[in-house]
C-alpha cells in the first residue's frame, strides 16, 4: 500500500521524475511500473501549493492545454501523468549505441531522434506501451538532471554500451531537446555504508585513471588473448560512445587512449598477434574522434594513428587474400 509523506515530514519540495526503463525491467517488474504510475497518480492529484509540488504543477498546466486543444479530461489527464516509459514492447535496447557503432548519426540532435523513437513508450496501470513520443520528447525537454544508479563494482558505465546507450542517449537528448546538458550523476550503491555520487564526468575520470589506464588492469587482459584485445578494443569503443552522447572525456583520456593501446610498440605486437582486427578498431574510433571534433588531437597523432590503421589495413587485406 502506498502511502503519500506530508510535506512537514518530507521537508523538501515534491520534485517531478521521469524513467526510462530498460525492457527487462519492463518484463521482470511491471507490478513496480504499476505502483510508479500510482504514485504519480495520487501525488499529482494533492491539494499543495505548486512551487511545493511539481508533479502536481506540470500534470496541471498539461491538462489545461490539453483539454483546451480539444482532448477529453480523462484522456488529458493520463497524458499528462506519464512518467514511466520504455522501448516497445518485445524490443530491448535504446538505439543509441547502434547509431554510434554505425556511424549513422551527425550530432546529438540524431541521437535525441533516436533515443526517443526506441523509448517513447509509455507504461502504467492501464497503458502497456503507449506509443507517445511527442509526450516522452517533451519530458526530456523540461529535465534538469538525470543520474543512473549502479549497487556493484563488477562492472561500471565502461564496461557496457548499454549505460552510454541509455544514461548517455538521455543526456544527448535532453541536450538536444531542451537546448543545454543537464547535470548528469552516477550513484555507487556497492557499499550501502558508503554511498557515493559522482557526476558523469568523474566517473569517467574515476574509471580511467582506476581501469582503463591502469597496466595491471592492461596486463590482466592480454592474458586472455584474441578475448582480451577485443575487450580492450571494445572499451574504446564505450569510451567514445559516452562522449559522443555526454561529452565526458577530455583530450589527455583520448591521448592515453591512443599512447598506451595504440601506439605503443609491445601492444601493437601483441594485438597484431592474437587480434589485429582490434588494434584496426581502436585506431579507427579514434581517428573518428579527431575527424568528428571530439577529440583536439596534434597533426602528428592523426598521423600516427592513420599510420597504424593503414598498417593494420594492409596485414587483414594480406590475410584475407591468403585465405
Amino acid at each position: 500500500v502506498l502511502e503519500v509523506i506530508p510535506l512537514q515530514e518530507l521537508g523538501r519540495p515534491r520534485i517531478d521524475v521521469t524513467l526510462r526503463i530498460s525492457g527487462l525491467f519492463r518484463d521482470a517488474f511491471p507490478n513496480v511500473v504499476h505502483l510508479i504510475d500510482e504514485a504519480v497518480g495520487m501525488v499529482a492529484g494533492l491539494d499543495e501549493p505548486p512551487e511545493w509540488n511539481y508533479i502536481a504543477k506540470h500534470v496541471r498546466e498539461e491538462v489545461e492545454e490539453k483539454v483546451a486543444a480539444g482532448m477529453s479530461p480523462d484522456q488529458a489527464r493520463e497524458e499528462a501523468t506519464y512518467r514511466v516509459f520504455g522501448c516497445k514492447p518485445g524490443a530491448y535496447g535504446a538505439g543509441v549505441s547502434e547509431a554510434i557503432d554505425a556511424k549513422n548519426w551527425e550530432d546529438e540532435r540524431d541521437l535525441g531522434e533516436i533515443y526517443v523513437v526506441w523509448g517513447g513508450y509509455a507504461y502504467g496501470r492501464k497503458s502497456y506501451g503507449v506509443n507517445v513520443p511527442e509526450e516522452f520528447k517533451k519530458r526530456l525537454s523540461k529535465l534538469d538532471l538525470t543520474v543512473k544508479n549502479e549497487d556493484t563494482r563488477e562492472y561500471d558505465m565502461l564496461d557496457s554500451d548499454d549505460f552510454y546507450s541509455y544514461h548517455g542517449g538521455m543526456i544527448a537528448a535532453v541536450r538536444a531537446f531542451r537546448g543545454r546538458a543537464p547535470r548528469s550523476y552516477c550513484g555507487d550503491g556497492s557499499d550501502p555504508d558508503r554511498v557515493k555520487i559522482r557526476s558523469v564526468g568523474e566517473e569517467a575520470k574515476f574509471i580511467f585513471r582506476t581501469r582503463v589506464l591502469n597496466p595491471k588492469w592492461i596486463e590482466s587482459m592480454k592474458r586472455h588473448g584474441y578475448r582480451g584485445a577485443a575487450d580492450l578494443s571494445r572499451a574504446v569503443d564505450i569510451a567514445f560512445g559516452w562522449d559522443a552522447t555526454a561529452e565526458v572525456l577530455e583530450d589527455w583520456m583520448y591521448e592515453e587512449l591512443a599512447r598506451k593501446y595504440a601506439l605503443d610498440r609491445e601492444m601493437q605486437g601483441w594485438f597484431r598477434e592474437v587480434n589485429p582486427y582490434a588494434l584496426h578498431n581502436i585506431a579507427e574510433r579514434l581517428l573518428e574522434a579527431i575527424e568528428r571534433g571530439m577529440w583536439r588531437a596534434t597533426e602528428e597523432m592523426r598521423r600516427k594513428l592513420r599510420d597504424v590503421y593503414l598498417s593494420i589495413e594492409g596485414v587483414l587485406e594480406e590475410s584475407w587474400s591468403v585465405s
